[in-house]
């Protein structure tokens, strides 16, 4: 862990690598929402980080690595005053955004894949894949989700 200074302020950095075991998860995910509501970087949004951030993982560890254990999944996350940001790289080949099927669509309402994407979109305010779909970049900020919570 890091703090670095930018044009924006100070920013709480962790950089850490996963083995690609999804049993992995839950055990990191935890540590590092504790950094998160420590730093009150995003006080009404931890919970919309925290399920994105699960999805990520899932869908780097499983469909990107393949559970593969000479893989890991890479991530990189900084807290700034009101906002946090999630990079996750997979060591995968990557995907085509454009060809991930609409989960909501009636065809594919019994599959059990397709929804990791669209709840990382629903519960955060940007979500980008990069690299051929290897990364994927999150960012919350708690000035949005303030505002969501206020339309409530």
């Amino acid at each position: 862990m890091a703090i670095t200074h930018n044009h924006s302020g100070p920013c709480i950095e962790l950089e850490r690598s996963l083995p690609s075991e999804v049993a992995a998860i839950s055990p990191f995910v935890d540590q590092l929402m504790l950094l998160i509501r420590k730093s009150g970087c995003v006080p009404e949004a931890e919970a919309d980080v925290e399920l994105a951030l699960r999805e990520a993982l899932a869908n780097a560890v499983i469909h990107g690595n393949h559970e593969n254990p000479q893989k890991y999944v890479h991530i990189r996350c900084c807290c700034k005053r009101d906002e946090v940001s999630v990079a996750v790289k997979d060591e995968g080949r990557g995907f085509d955004i454009n060809t991930v099927v609409d989960p909501t669509a009636p065809e594919n309402m019994g599959s059990i894949h397709g929804r990791g994407i669209l709840l990382m979109k629903a519960f955060m305010d940007e979500v980008r894949f990069e690299e051929g779909g290897v990364v994927v970049r999150m960012r919350k900020s708690a000035s949005q989700a303030a505002k969501n919570n206020s339309l409530k």
